[in-house]
């Protein structure tokens, strides 16, 4: 049966006769199959052909003006109607005439009179016919774009892809496959994928069965052998890695298969790079913290087994900080690497030599047989770093302090070992430097005293609960309070107080000082402002420590308390020890300058411990000298510590400078600084730093 789509009809039919009743006998036959269009001329026929481009053309030979087998010839040589089935309807009988309408290009032949069920019949037969053909046309536009699309994206895809027959040959590449290859597809169509795809173990070069090969055999998805490496026809190795598949027909049968990879090279380098990266340090190429701690888990575990000693030396640069600092980042890494490269040049191949800080180095020794040994490299150490370094035609000398842990000795793991050498190295410095310390258990308990203090010191500037206490600084002759010194005090678990000799080193070392010497000026100036509110113009004295000089900003940071606590600038006095003048004269210069220049005093603390700065002293903003308590309390009983102060005396009042005694605890040392001229002293003699509230109640 055949169908129409709605009354516009699927199909159009052109009647070509010269006879009206014919027209309209065949039109009304076929008027429910198809839109019927008529003609009663051979130029008619061909007009209306090219204007409604039916599918069906009912001709009638015989016409007035040219004949029907002139019409078909015409129609088949146009490209726009040569598709078109034509049924020739004629009342000729001769043999002759159906030859020739079919050499014509006509596809059926009905004679006169027409049978129109025979009509009806071959006309529905032929629309059948042209709907299944329009029907394939379209198949085969569909499959041609999605074949055509299915090639773009395969040859699109970053992904090299080939496909063989059943037998493992090729029927497809793609241009990744032709480039990682080094075929191109009609060359390599034909030919085992074993050939084109030349496989190998990246490692053992052996050479690897294609994954194409086992999807076939198997009858199974397979995923490439790891480490695999692909080379080309031209040499150009890849390495490479995906899967393989068959390829199954719609009844399930294995009709070849496809295999999709990738060049994994870069990634397989960055994941090289990366892991070194991970393992080493930058700047030196050495091992880092992470390699190291595995190396020494297992240097500890093999020591086990062997019956050696595991040492492991933890080196740190004598004031690193302080020098990279003042000289800046450039020579401090510059020395760095040059450290690395000395320590590298000195010690043999089976040792590890890491950098695990800033200016820290790891040195692990495995397999030690006796401590002598242990003695010998750390000495060749320490002796080593005593050569001069060259950064930018300029020579730098340092020295290093060594801690060293032995294992099983003294730690059973590679984190016991890294602590306890902490622990030694800390000893070392605290030794005068330059030398090399073991653990012991004393060390220890240190080592753990200062990871406490460290903690009390963090979290106490971070809650803002640092003490400052103020010990009354007094004028000699009258015995009235002219000022105080501020005081840092820190207090542990317990409410007592730890002593400034273990949390301001410490508070150095850990580049704390700054954030410490700032929470001390700013609650001392405010103390002072409030003295000052209520009738009491006291001056306040505020330690300095050298790292504080260090800091760029510290004229701008001193400049902003006295602004944020609005205390005349003249009620402050800072305090600096003469270790820190003598680092850099020019830096020195322009901070006590900067200083100055706000209007503040400067005081030179435990003058006479040092000896450099006596020639300084003219050239420097200096306003007041303080005599170190330790000439203070031997200048009664010792001749030698009189005659000291006695010069420090005569020096501050050749150079108009203030001199304050510090340390007085006896009436004797007391009148000894009066007839020197001193005149100004702070000591128990008089009071002890005070909370300042205590504090309050002496000069209220």
């Amino acid at each position: 049966m055949l169908t129409t789509v709605d009354q516009s009809f699927a199909h159009r039919v052109l009647i070509v006769d010269d006879e009206p009743s014919s027209l309209m006998i065949l039109e009304g036959a076929l008027s429910d199959i198809a839109e019927v269009i008529c003609s009663d001329t051979g130029f008619g026929a061909i007009e209306k052909a090219q204007q409604f481009l039916p599918e069906i053309i009912l001709l009638d030979i015989e016409l007035p003006d040219i004949s029907g087998l002139e019409v078909c010839k015409r129609l088949k040589n146009n490209p726009e109607t040569s598709g078109v089935t034509v049924i020739f309807i004629t009342s000729h009988n001769e043999s002759k005439f159906e030859h020739l309408s079919l050499e014509l290009g006509g596809i059926d032949y009905i004679q006169k009179p027409v049978d129109l069920k025979v009509c009806r019949l071959r006309v529905g037969n032929h629309l059948k016919l042209k709907t299944q053909e329009q029907q394939l046309k379209h198949s085969q536009r569909l499959l041609a774009i999605e074949s055509e699309r299915l090639r773009v994206t395969l040859n699109s895809i970053g992904d090299a892809v080939i496909a063989t027959d059943k037998d493992e040959k090729i029927t497809f590449m793609n241009p990744i496959a032709e480039m990682m290859t080094g075929w191109v597809m009609h060359e390599a169509v034909g030919n085992y994928i074993s050939e084109v795809m030349q496989l190998r173990d990246a490692t053992t070069k052996h050479k690897s069965l294609n994954p194409i090969s086992i999807a076939l055999k198997e009858q199974r998805r397979v995923a490439m052998a790891l480490n695999c490496q692909l080379t080309s026809l031209n040499g150009r190795i890849h390495r490479v890695e995906d899967s393989a598949s068959p390829i199954r027909d719609e009844k399930g049968n294995i009709i070849g298969a496809i295999i999709v990879f990738h060049d994994v090279s870069e990634s397989i380098a960055m994941a090289v790079k990366m892991s070194h990266l991970a393992n080493h340090d930058q700047l030196t190429d050495l091992p880092n913290r992470i390699l190291l701690h595995d190396r020494v888990a297992h240097a500890c575990q093999v020591s086990v087994r062997n019956g050696f000693f595991v040492a492991l030396m933890l080196i740190d640069i004598d004031h690193f900080k302080y020098l990279n600092d003042t000289e800046g980042h450039h020579v401090g890494d510059q020395i760095i690497k040059l450290v690395a490269k000395r320590l590298e040049s000195i010690v043999d191949l089976n040792t590890t030599l890491a950098r695990v800080g800033g200016d820290e180095f790891v040195l692990l020794l495995p397999d030690i047989k006796s401590t002598c040994h242990v003695d010998a490299v750390a000495s060749d150490i320490l002796y080593a770093m005593h050569q001069p370094f060259r950064v930018d035609g300029r020579e730098f000398n340092l020295t290093i302090s060594v801690g060293i842990s032995i294992n099983p000795t003294d730690s059973d793991s590679a984190e016991l070992m890294m602590s306890h050498a902490d622990a030694a190295m800390y000893k070392a410095k605290e030794h005068g430097r330059d030398r090399f310390c073991y653990f012991s258990d004393d060390l220890e308990h240190e080592f753990h005293q200062r990871q406490n203090i460290d903690k009390l010191l963090r979290n106490a500037l971070e809650k803002d609960t640092l003490e400052v206490h103020f010990q009354p600084k007094l004028c000699l002759k009258n015995k009235l309070i002219i000022g105080a010194e501020a005081l840092v005090r820190l207090r542990d678990e317990e409410g007592g107080f730890i002593s400034p000799l273990h949390f301001i080193p410490l508070a150095e070392e850990t580049g704390l000082i700054n954030k410490l010497g700032h929470s001390v000026l700013k609650q001392s100036c405010r103390a002072a402002k409030r003295w000052l509110d209520k009738g009491h113009p006291i001056k306040v004295a505020v330690n300095v420590a050298a790292k504080q000089f260090t800091d760029p900003k510290f004229i701008e940071s001193v400049a902003q308390i006295l602004e944020d606590t609005e205390l005349p600038s003249g009620y402050l006095e800072l305090e600096v020890t003469e270790s820190a003048l003598m680092s850099d004269f020019d830096e020195t210069s322009r901070i006590l300058n900067g200083l100055s220049n706000l209007g503040l005093s400067i005081a030179i603390d435990d003058f006479g411990t040092g000896y450099s700065s006596l020639s300084y002293l003219k050239l420097f903003p200096v306003d007041v000298l303080k005599i170190d308590q330790s000439f203070v309390k031997d200048m009664v009983d010792d001749k030698q510590s009189l005659d000291i102060v006695k010069a420090i005396t005569h020096l501050a009042h050749s150079l108009n400078l203030k001199i304050v005694g510090e340390g007085i605890e006896t009436q004797a040392q007391l009148d000894t600084l009066i007839s020197l001229e001193c005149e100004e002293g702070q000591g128990f003699l008089f009071s002890k730093a005070l909370p300042e509230n205590e504090f309050e109640n002496l000069i209220f």
